[in-house]
């Protein structure tokens, strides 16, 4: 009775080279796994990160800044500043070039000098209540005193003065001018000129326009700012919309 002996090679019957035997092929895998190449993904399985959901991008910062409302209201508060100090000086200079700038006693005769230009006035600076008259030669040319329509007092060098005559001549030149007191009372005048109304005008014009296109300009400024924030706001929210949506490979 023979038997078939398996060498210890491993070959078969007939001296063939039995399974797993050095030199013939490679040892099998077990079904349904396959061998990887060196470097690359396994075979059914996407790229690391392939498809995954990628994060939103960075978040900018909203333009135009608030920083463009807070120097429009600036601006505004400045025009504020401006247009008091504007009114407050034109006032100061008006009632400066009216106020005299020299003085002459009840009974003394002076020769001033008037330009119809100058629209010069007579002023009075004296208690309450006192009784004057004054005179005025008409030559080299008419002249016209006239009561004021308005009261008017100005103050120079801490003296106050009471516009007590308007005078009208029809040429510039040096008139002599009297004026006096009822029993003696006193008093001093002096020659000046009527507060200018083109200054007061424009001193009001001052302390209300420049703060109103101040104004103005910080509503429009504060306007178009926050629309164009706020569509800025709105094109971040649609992009990290967009950025959220599943893509074809992920979620």
């Amino acid at each position: 009775m023979s038997n078939d002996f398996v060498s210890p090679s491993g070959g078969g019957p007939s001296g063939a080279p039995g399974y797993g035997a050095p030199g013939y092929g490679a040892p099998q895998q077990p079904y349904g796994q396959q061998q990887h190449h060196q470097g690359a993904p396994p075979y059914g399985y996407a790229p690391p990160g392939y498809g995954a959901p990628q994060g939103p991008p960075p978040k900018s910062k909203v333009k135009p800044g608030i920083g463009w409302i807070v120097g429009a209201w600036l601006v505004f508060v400045l025009s504020v500043i401006v247009g008091i100090a504007g009114f407050a000086g034109g006032i100061f200079s008006a009632i400066t070039d009216a106020a005299p700038t020299s003085s002459f006693q009840p009974g003394q005769t002076v020769t001033v000098k008037l330009d119809p230009a100058d629209k010069p006035a007579i002023y009075v600076s004296a208690a309450t209540g006192t009784k004057f008259e004054c005179q005025i030669q008409g030559d080299p040319g008419a002249v016209r005193l006239q009561q004021p329509s308005l009261d008017q007092t100005v103050t120079s060098d801490g003296v106050i003065w009471e516009l007590a005559l308007r005078v009208g001549v029809d040429k510039a030149g040096d008139y002599p001018l009297t004026c006096t007191t009822a029993e003696g009372a006193s008093a001093k005048f002096g020659v000046g000129k009527e507060i200018a109304a083109d200054s007061v005008v424009g001193g009001a014009v001052a302390l209300f326009a420049v703060p109103g296109l101040g104004f103005l300009l910080a509503v429009i400024v504060t306007i178009v700012v926050l629309v164009k924030r706020s569509g800025a706001r709105k094109r971040q929210a649609a992009a990290a919309g967009q950025w959220g949506q599943p893509g074809p490979y992920g979620r």
